[in-house]
């Protein structure tokens, strides 16, 4: 087997100084980075501050013998690698360091090709040992989160990071561009976790007026103030024993984010118009798409409130970055896209597959599905074509690669596009709103205020 081409580290334990020194010789000279010392305390002081590779440790020390250095640097590490040095003789001794957990033994005097065989055995031992456990850590993530689709290292990474904290109580914050699936993800990791049979609730900060906010999040009493007609629960009570997913939480005042920082604290609130603090029990779960800690410098996010949020970090990287995820989420997309269009699209062309792997999805997988939802209504057969996708993935003179993914981009591109999907879908249906709007999931209020804004751009809508 091929080692990686990482620098790898090893610790020689020996009390010897010239054969000490050898060894470190020996192995400095086959780009090793090699560390020595002279006594079991020193190497257990040595590998608390950084773990090695392989460690090759003589049996007989001064101070703790290489039997019990071997049995403490096994607590800080269950996975350590050692070779253990021993001389003739002491082979019932090198035995009893195998059982303790040692991975080979070689007897004194020895020969330098047979030690570098050992060690390197050893290493390829330890890479296949954590090669297995992150295949595994793999097989657990995409168990416990099969609703987050791909196979690329990114979200390959973010899934076995969502594992690890999954049945833990920390609080998590997501981060990533506008629809790379935070929701989703927080989602998933409440149903994993140890709180999923208790509430998940989602709060929406940037739908969140100034005004509304901490009522919506402490609750109040009713007379609190003018339009406090009935006594209200907060989100932090609807969550008790759950799970408070607090989407884009860089949206907060700067007064609301004082108020939640207090709750987090200590673990209780206040609903406005009560003298009675009401102890919460929730798991926290924030999402963002800003860069917190430039808002943290800017003075508009409160830095005590980001790192008491900021425990465990998962970025959901954006589709542009993971190309390879795309045939899957079409996939995963087109039942759900038939579903709502009433469609029966069962495949992409070559072209837009093509298109699509060059485009640079500034709207991420919420862009995804509404382009396929276009395509869906506006093909002739059962396969998306190029001509069914909405004009701005095809206009003239534009590499789609070229879009760029600032926010207005972003947001004019998503609204173009929603604008021709209703439309199409309205004229599919002969200009029945009614079954316009129950193709496109939304209720007859929302087609009609939405059409009312395309009037003065189609006016025979």
């Amino acid at each position: 087997m091929r080692l990686n081409s990482a620098v790898r580290r090893i610790l020689v334990v020996d009390d010897e100084v010239n054969l000490r020194a050898a060894v470190a010789r020996l192995f400095r000279g086959r780009q090793y980075e090699v560390i020595e010392c002279g006594s079991g305390e020193d190497a257990v002081d040595k590998y608390t501050q950084a773990p090695f590779d392989v460690v090759i440790l003589d049996l007989i020390l001064p101070g703790i013998s290489g039997l019990d250095s071997l049995t403490r640097l096994r607590q800080i590490d269950p996975n350590i690698t050692a070779v253990m040095l021993t001389a003739h003789g002491s082979v019932p001794s090198a035995v009893e360091a195998m059982r303790a957990g040692a991975r080979d033994y070689l007897t004194k005097p020895f020969d330098n090709g047979d030690l570098v065989l050992k060690v390197e055995r050893a290493l390829e031992h330890r890479q296949l040992t954590r090669r297995v456990a992150e295949l595994e850590s793999d097989v657990v993530a995409r168990t416990e989160f099969s609703e987050i689709i791909g196979r690329s290292p990114s979200i390959s990474h973010a899934l076995r990071r969502l594992a690890r904290v999954a049945k833990s109580d920390a609080t998590v914050m997501f981060f990533g561009e506008t629809g790379t699936g935070k929701d989703l993800a927080a989602r998933s990791l409440h149903r994993s976790s140890l709180r999923s049979a208790k509430p998940f609730v989602a709060v929406n900060c940037g739908a969140l007026p100034s005004s509304l906010a901490e009522a919506e999040l402490f609750g109040h009493l009713r007379g609190s103030f003018t339009d406090a007609k009935s006594d209200r629960i907060g989100r932090f009570q609807e969550a008790s024993g759950g799970t408070l997913f607090l989407d884009e939480i860089g949206e907060l005042s700067p007064e609301v984010q004082v108020k939640l920082l207090r709750a987090i604290q200590e673990q209780e609130i206040h609903p406005i118009g009560s003298a009675r603090a009401i102890r919460v029990d929730v798991r926290i779960i924030t999402a963002t798409n800003r860069d917190l800690e430039h808002e943290v410098a800017l003075g508009r996010f409160r830095s005590d409130l980001f790192w008491r949020l900021n425990v465990f970090q998962i970025e959901m990287p954006p589709l542009r970055k993971r190309p390879e995820d795309l045939t899957l989420l079409i996939s995963h997309l087109l039942p759900r896209v038939n579903a709502e269009c009433r469609t029966l699209i069962t495949s992409t062309s070559s072209d837009v597959n093509a298109l699509f792997e060059g485009y640079g999805w500034p709207g991420n997988i919420r862009e995804l599905a509404n382009v396929l939802r276009h395509g869906a209504l506006m093909a002739d057969t059962d396969t998306i074509e190029l001509e069914n996708l909405p004009e701005y993935l095809l206009s003239e003179g534009e590499s789609p690669s070229k879009v760029t993914s600032n926010e207005t981009t972003l947001q004019s591109a998503l609204a173009e596009a929603e604008e021709r999907l209703v439309l199409a879908t309205l004229a599919r249906f002969k200009g029945n709103k009614s079954a316009a709007a129950a193709a496109l999931g939304i209720d007859r209020r929302t087609i009609f205020a939405k059409l009312k804004n395309y009037k003065d751009r189609n006016p025979g809508v």
